[in-house]
């Protein structure tokens, strides 16, 4: 299949990946132009996720290429990026979807998984016989999860009991298991667990009347006394900091995520302004929505620029959290400028779904504050440069 940059890569970042990468993304892109993106405005408005893609996400590769396990040939992190991309640019919704499933569930068991768990789960993820879903997030806990988590797990013998709840758990409706994250009652740690969601006393309760991201399936999850054998206790997983090591790499992902929401945005706005006639003359003609573009693609081509660089220090083993946490604060800044700069751009047809540019907009406003807030972001990058931490 043959590989065609997009107009809106400017610098021609998809130069950096091998014959192989671009034919991979090819395939994606044909199939999510074809199958996905006909189907999601429809789903968005329902509030419903197409579990249909699910498989066809898993053969094309989506949920595997990270995994030493899975993935079919080696790769690099800034390929993975573009995949993120790929599918945020048709919608951010399915994006988010793969990101629980590959990135926080799978790269959870991954980084923090024994030999055993790893080869057990991470097959099963990549190739969607199961689904998974990532239980960190708290009613009364989000930012200060470090510090401000009740989920509490009691070691029985060669079980441990968990009580607690989670909210805004993504794909936590239809997921299979669960990674949910708890505070050790013995000696105060946060451990990390694989809960099968059929579990006596799990329950997961879909969230309701949500303005973005309306396809992903966010649920209030709710721990009764529930029995987790030893065997799932993720073996790494030992104080919160093996958390933020996940963390660390799915920031970077929701990144390249961001820019894919801010092309596609960006891409409805070009192709309305190029048929859209007023005073005898396609809007694109206009100075003034010229210049809403341009500012688009200008924060697009930065944001590029910034995702790629992460990706890089990924592979080379350099990034570190501030890196990531950069990346993120300011990708998800500049789209959220993006999308409205976009929306402006359609005039009133901006805001009903038929033009795809008020579903960008309205998703947007999810991945600028999930996985890690602009401003929590800020206090990462900020402790580095100044050497104090200012969190409270």
């Amino acid at each position: 299949m043959t590989f065609e940059p997009l107009a809106s890569d400017f610098y021609a970042y998809e130069s950096l990946l091998s014959d192989q990468e671009k034919e991979a993304i090819a395939k994606l892109r044909a199939w999510l132009e074809s199958d996905v993106k006909p189907i999601v405005g429809d789903y968005w408005e329902r509030g419903e996720f197409p579990t249909q893609i699910v498989k066809p996400l898993a053969e094309l590769g989506a949920m595997s290429f990270g995994w030493d396990e899975t993935k079919p040939f080696e790769n690099s992190a800034v390929f993975r990026g573009f995949v993120a991309l790929e599918l945020a640019r048709i919608d951010a919704g399915v994006a988010t979807f793969v990101g629980v499933q590959n990135g926080l569930a799978t790269g959870t068991i991954s980084v923090c998984g024994s030999t055993e768990q790893r080869e057990e789960w991470i097959p099963k993820l990549a190739s969607g016989e199961v689904v998974g879903a990532f239980g960190l997030t708290e009613p009364l806990s989000g930012s200060d999860s470090a510090q401000g988590l009740r989920t509490t797990a009691q070691r029985d013998g060669d079980t441990w009991i968990l009580n607690g709840a989670k909210r805004w758990i993504g794909n936590a409706t239809f997921s299979d298991i669960t990674v949910i994250w708890a505070k050790d009652v013995d000696d105060s740690q946060v451990k990390g667990f694989i809960v099968p969601t059929s579990t006596p006393g799990y329950t997961a309760t879909k969230i309701e009347g949500k303005i973005s991201l309306r396809s992903v399936q966010n649920a209030d999850i709710t721990l009764e006394n529930v029995v987790v054998p030893e065997s799932l206790r993720l073996q790494k997983a030992n104080s919160f900091r093996d958390t933020a090591s996940v963390l660390r790499l799915t920031r970077a992902e929701v990144a390249w995520a961001a820019v894919g929401t801010a092309i596609g945005a960006y891409e409805a706005a070009v192709k309305y302004t190029g048929e859209r006639v007023q005073f005898g003359k396609t809007i694109g003609s206009h100075q003034l929505i010229q210049d809403l573009l341009v500012k688009c693609l200008g924060n697009i081509t930065a944001s590029l620029g910034m995702v790629v660089r992460v990706s890089e220090m990924l592979d080379r083993g350099e990034q570190r959290d501030e890196h990531s946490a950069l990346a993120k604060a300011y990708t998800t800044s500049r789209m959220r400028e993006t999308v409205a700069w976009a929306r402006e751009a359609v005039g009133g047809n901006g805001i009903v779904l038929e033009y795809d540019v008020a579903r960008f907009f309205a998703d947007a406003e999810a991945l600028y504050s999930y996985e890690g807030t602009r401003e929590m972001n800020t206090l990462i990058v900020g402790r580095k440069i100044t050497g104090k931490a200012a969190f409270v």
